[in-house]
């Protein structure tokens, strides 16, 4: 569980323990701890000293309106326009991965495989940010658009971002459905034409009795990501 009170949480605490919050208790974060939550977050690095990534904070009635036009465009079959590049179709271990957390999210909300409705209103709560009371969209300067440093470094302050919320007592799910409808986010975020909206971070606090909140994925292991040269036979 994400840290509370005078608990201190350790950094190995935090990143082994969050996990995605995919439910949230209607409760209103206080802007003063996500000004605290950005300022860490903020501590990130990036390309030379860049820091290219800036924050439109979201709650109340200018995010139920984004939560609205995205749901409703998306339902009228609108293309998605969503600004950063895709890749496609995953495939192989990546695909593999896709369904396995898809698996036990669907087995922890008793989401069985041929029940339409159900899934049909599980992608509807990732078009609404998973009804979370904040959102958090993270876009970068048109400037430096074209190449992939920019992006890069909003990564690293997304990463940042969920571990100081984690370590906070706050929930967060970076989303990418929320932000499916880039026009209803710039008209009611009020994100100027310099900005490239790169992606949405739900946030509030977790509510505990959501089944897909005790979800933890699989991660693989060190073994099978990373190749050490030149350490010789050592253990």
């Amino acid at each position: 569980m994400p840290a509370s009170g005078d608990l201190k949480p350790t950094f190995d605490d935090v990143t082994r323990g969050r996990r995605s919050i995919r439910g949230y208790l209607q409760k209103p974060v206080p802007k003063a701890l996500i000004r605290e939550v950005l300022e860490i977050a903020m501590r990130a690095p990036s390309s030379l000293n860049t820091q290219p990534w800036n924050f439109y904070v979201l709650t109340g009635e200018p995010l139920d309106r984004i939560r609205a036009g995205n749901t409703e465009r998306n339902l009228a079959g609108v293309p998605a326009s969503r600004e950063f590049r895709g890749h496609g179709e995953y495939a192989g271990l990546h695909r593999e991965r896709q369904i396995e957390i898809a698996k036990q999210l669907f087995a922890a909300m008793g989401i069985e495989r041929h029940d339409q409705d159900k899934r049909k209103d599980w992608v509807l709560r990732g078009f609404r940010q998973f009804d979370a009371p904040v959102s958090i969209v993270v876009t970068y300067d048109r400037s430096i658009h074209g190449g992939d440093v920019g992006p890069f470094d909003c990564g690293a302050v997304a990463n940042a971002l969920v571990n100081a919320a984690w370590s906070r007592g706050l929930g967060c799910v970076i989303n990418s459905q929320g932000i499916m409808q880039s026009p209803v986010v710039r008209e009611h975020a009020g994100i100027p034409d310099d900005q490239v909206i790169m992606i949405c971070i739900a946030m509030g606090y977790p509510d505990d009795t959501f089944p897909a909140n005790a979800v933890v994925s699989r991660r693989k292991g060190v073994d099978e990501a990373a190749v050490f040269v030149g350490f010789g036979e050592e253990a």
